[in-house]
């Protein structure tokens, strides 16, 4: 399965993302809203490896806990699509370099641990908050431009830092939003 961690949103970004995907809903596009788990919210995954080394989880865990390591802010910016038989639709995040050296070191921190997908590599990472998936070519366009009119950069500060395991189908916030 997957083990990821992610950058989750404040309540007034995490509604304005939502809000878009029950906009992409309500016209019948694909949309995040159609994933109706307990854990699908908006957020940036900043990792993902089929499993863990021995020791990623209390590295991931330590770095998290350390002041000033992870983003306190984020900028969501245009929309930015993911190609393939069914392309993503997402809003990119303003890679700035607090993200981006926090990436580096996530990634650094991930050691050996099996099935992290290339475009996750650093330098090959695009930040994104996923608004629909699996949809074909025309679809995701409709959804580009349903969303297009009304779209301006969100400014979003980070609330936690999740770590999902897919094998469990468990999640669970690692440190403390405040200490950072």
């Amino acid at each position: 399965m997957v083990q990821s961690l992610e950058l989750l949103l404040d309540a007034d970004s995490d509604a304005a993302i939502r809000r878009d995907w029950a906009y992409l809903a309500e016209l019948g596009l694909p949309s995040q809203a159609r994933h109706t788990g307990a854990s699908n919210r908006p957020h940036v995954t900043v990792a993902v490896a089929s499993s863990l080394d021995s020791g990623a989880e209390q590295r991931l865990a330590d770095l998290v806990a350390t002041k000033g390591a992870v983003p306190s802010a984020l900028r969501l910016g245009g929309l930015v699509v993911f190609g393939g038989a069914r392309a993503t639709l997402a809003r990119a995040v303003v890679p700035s370099a607090e993200l981006m050296e926090f990436h580096g070191r996530v990634q650094a921190l991930l050691g050996d641990s099996p099935g992290v997908p290339p475009h996750l590599h650093p330098g090959r990472w695009t930040p994104h908050v996923t608004l629909a998936m699996r949809g074909r070519s025309d679809e995701i366009g409709s959804a580009a431009a349903a969303l297009v009119p009304t779209l301006s950069d969100l400014e979003a500060t980070v609330s936690g830092v999740r770590r999902w395991d897919g094998d469990a189908k468990r999640e669970w916030t690692l440190g403390d939003a405040q200490n950072r």
